[in-house]
């Protein structure tokens, strides 16, 4: 699925599909990478969502800025995760005990978040930045995702912005 941001996204398909666990990056997908604390309507969303989901963080960011999310969403977390790698998506399998169909990866980034979701997770959605600065480490990872979504433009799979989803 491609959405514009976790706020479009179907949760009632992924309730369909049975899926349980709902992992979130943390960096341009929840929040921005400069902000400090989490907005009243990502609060209200999570508050929502965790009556059917077990809903976790994952980041390659360091331990003190995702579980200060973590804390205030009231939810679990892996940082330091070395995404695009798998180490922290088989982490969550493993402590939670979830098999791979019940897992949905949430992210910005093709490379790290959604093709390592991929491989991992049940299910992958895609949603845009949500904004444009980036850490440093990501620009390589921002540069070959343009290049793939040329690709993908060219050979008609998708388009930036044209979003999809199951029905």
């Amino acid at each position: 699925m491609y959405v514009k941001n976790i706020f479009d996204i179907d949760y009632d398909l992924l309730k369909k599909r049975k899926i349980r666990c709902l992992i979130f990056d943390l960096d341009n997908t929840i929040a921005l990478i400069d902000q400090e604390k989490v907005d009243k309507r990502t609060k209200t969303l999570f508050r929502k969502l965790k009556k059917d989901f077990h809903l976790v963080i994952i980041s390659n960011n360091y331990r003190k800025r995702v579980e200060k999310y973590a804390t205030f969403l009231e939810c679990d977390f892996v940082s330091f995760a070395m995404k695009p790698l798998p180490f922290g998506y088989m982490k969550i399998k493993r402590k939670f005990h979830y098999q791979k169909e019940e897992m949905a990866m949430i992210g910005d980034q093709l490379v790290t978040d959604i093709f390592v979701g991929n491989k991992m997770t049940g299910y992958t959605i895609l949603v845009d930045p949500l904004g444009k600065k980036d850490l440093k480490i990501t620009s390589i990872n921002r540069f070959l995702e343009n290049k793939i979504f040329r690709y993908y433009e060219k050979k008609a799979i998708m388009k930036r912005g044209r979003y999809y989803g199951e029905k």
